[in-house]
């Protein structure tokens, strides 16, 4: 309740009607983007649908008032600068600010709260959307014609939610990327798994694992299927792209859920 109640009055202050996006975390006293916040910011990046965004900026409360504004300052510009480096036309950086301490989630009782207000914000303002156009399909897609480090889809490949089971309907499509593994003993490829609804975590909860790192499980659970069948592991790469790249947002239905729930071929080596 009280979350929900924080969200209420962010986007009060902020003075829009906003969505929230994701935010980036920093260690104590820094400004400095770590590899996972570059990742994430590199994806946002990638994004092909028009877009605006906001970013806010946000410390905990360990210092004083001036020097928690300056910092979060610091931190919304280290992000707004990093993505300008790499948006195209396509993404709008409509404003920057340094809340200082004074948006809190929590109470900063234990250092992983007080690392969860240590953040920036990304916001996307209401009525946008993304709805990305799926890649080919990489079971229909002739090898011939593939370059490296493209990605494919997997079609049908979708999962449960908060299991890295996929559903029925994506058996066929499973054993047919085995067969072109299969036939081209030189390829090698990443499996790129992808979560919806998500959006304050990287990464969702694995509830048969009980891990948070469900994008990847559920690209390895179609590796270890891959390799069940005879594929050697050093063919195959499985990473966790979280809810970095949805297919739909805001997910809507649970059909807009599903389809954010998949995995994804990048081409290695032919």
């Amino acid at each position: 309740m009280k979350f929900i109640l924080f969200w209420l009055l962010l986007f009060s202050f902020i003075g829009i009607n906003a969505q929230m996006l994701t935010s980036v975390y920093f260690v104590h006293n820094s400004s400095e983007l770590n590899d996972e916040s570059k990742k994430k910011l590199d994806s946002l990046a990638q994004l092909k649908t028009n877009l605006t965004f906001r970013v806010f900026g946000n410390c905990d409360p360990s210092g004083s008032i001036g020097y928690n504004k300056v910092l979060s300052e610091k931190r919304a510009n280290t992000v707004s600068k990093y993505l300008q480096e790499k948006i195209g036309n396509n993404i709008n950086l409509k404003s920057t600010v340094g809340l200082g301490d004074e948006k809190q989630i929590n109470d900063s009782s234990t250092e992983e709260l007080r690392g969860k207000n240590r953040r920036v914000d990304i916001f996307i303002e209401q009525g946008q959307e993304i709805s990305q156009k799926e890649f080919p399909s990489f079971l229909n897609t002739n090898i011939s014609q593939m370059k490296v480090k493209e990605t494919f889809s997997l079609p049908n490949v979708n999962f449960i939610g908060n299991r890295h089971i996929w559903l029925p309907n994506g058996n066929e499509s499973v054993k047919q990327l085995f067969k072109i593994m299969k036939d081209n003993p030189t390829l090698e490829i990443e499996l790129q798994g992808h979560i919806c609804c998500d959006y304050e975590n990287f990464d969702g909860k694995d509830i048969d694992l009980g891990t948070f790192n469900l994008s990847w499980t559920r690209a390895n659970a179609i590796k270890e299927y891959l390799q069940m069948q005879g594929i050697d592991s050093s063919r195959i790469r499985a990473v966790g792209l979280g809810h970095l790249n949805p297919l739909i947002y805001p997910e809507r239905t649970e059909n807009d859920r599903i389809k954010n729930r998949r995995v994804e071929v990048m081409l290695l080596k032919k």
